[in-house]
């Protein structure tokens, strides 16, 4: 990501750019709150979809979905509900992919899902559960009914042996039916042009959304990024610098006008949707969405005024 932005973006007006959010299940009532406020507050963008991350583990799979179908219940969202390989037998997927559909679910994020060990561990399906995102996307096509996105990775899946491999990954899942992949989070918009155009030169056609991760807490999001693979560059931590234990208004106004500068990069190369990965953070992920010229609908659907 260069430092400077050209004039089409400056120009951004609504309209031009579309968005989407994706949330995490809260474990605590102070953290649903916390969710439902951002999900109020952001939904007032009219995202393309919003959605719903999923772990491994039956408590983490029942936060999910109570918490997918209140948003299907109580707002008119368009949802993308995530399901991962980890933990359960095909029967058991298979059961969940089912109740989405039932729930009224159009949209599944297919991922294989880090191990239950942790992030970095060998990854182990059950024998009789489904081995690879690959085998999850066909079993989600053959029940049907079903847009399939998935995972890309503009720096390479930790686990993969070479970038070419990477990507020929990337053509499994859209040869199984995958119809449109979301990017892991990067900081150099660079790095995501460069993977696009190999993307396309590999005969890959389906729709690629830039994911952007807000710079909340610098640290945090560096850890994360050293969790996926992702690079940090290093004027990116000089912004911060001195920052990092006070100060949460200046580093909040830093974070939007860093996140803001990305995305319209991205604009000015002709991209025209993102998806932001809000951790449930809705100040710093409006703030970003208002520079970008997006505005509050202010419009509330009968469902929704129902659910107050």
């Amino acid at each position: 990501m260069s430092q400077t932005s050209g004039r089409k973006s400056r120009d951004i007006i609504q309209g031009d750019i579309k968005v989407s959010f994706e949330f995490f299940p809260p474990k605590s009532e102070k953290m649903e709150a916390r969710l439902w406020q951002a999900i109020r507050r952001l939904q007032s963008l009219n995202p393309q979809f919003v959605s719903v991350t999923y772990g491994a583990g039956g408590s983490t799979r029942e936060r999910t979905h109570s918490t997918v179908a209140r948003i299907l219940n109580e707002t008119s969202l368009r949802l993308a509900a995530h399901l991962t390989c980890v933990g359960a037998t095909r029967g058991e997927v298979n059961e969940v992919i089912e109740d989405y559909k039932r729930l009224g679910v159009k949209q599944i994020v297919a991922l294989r899902g880090d191990p239950e060990e942790g992030v970095g561990e060998r990854y182990m399906a059950p024998n009789d559960g489904y081995q690879s995102s690959i085998e999850l996307i066909e079993g989600i096509s053959k029940i049907g009914g079903f847009d399939i996105l998935v995972s890309a990775y503009p720096e390479q899946h930790p686990e993969s042996p070479s970038r070419a491999a990477d990507i020929d990954w990337l053509k499994r899942k859209v040869d199984a039916g995958a119809t449109r992949a979301v990017t892991q989070f990067f900081f150099d918009n660079e790095l995501f042009l460069r993977y696009l155009d190999e993307v396309r030169a590999a005969g890959i056609t389906i729709p690629i959304t830039p994911g952007i991760i807000p710079i909340a807490n610098f640290q945090q999001v560096k850890k994360f990024a050293t969790m996926a693979g992702a690079s940090v560059p290093d004027w990116l931590g000089k912004r911060f610098e001195g920052l990092e234990n006070e100060d949460m208004e200046t580093r909040q106004m830093i974070a939007a006008a860093i996140g803001a500068e990305q995305v319209m990069e991205l604009v000015d190369e002709g991209l025209q949707e993102v998806h932001f990965y809000t951790l449930n953070k809705a100040k710093l992920v409006y703030a970003i969405c208002h520079l970008l010229g997006l505005r509050s609908s202010g419009a509330t659907s009968e469902k929704e005024q129902v659910s107050k």
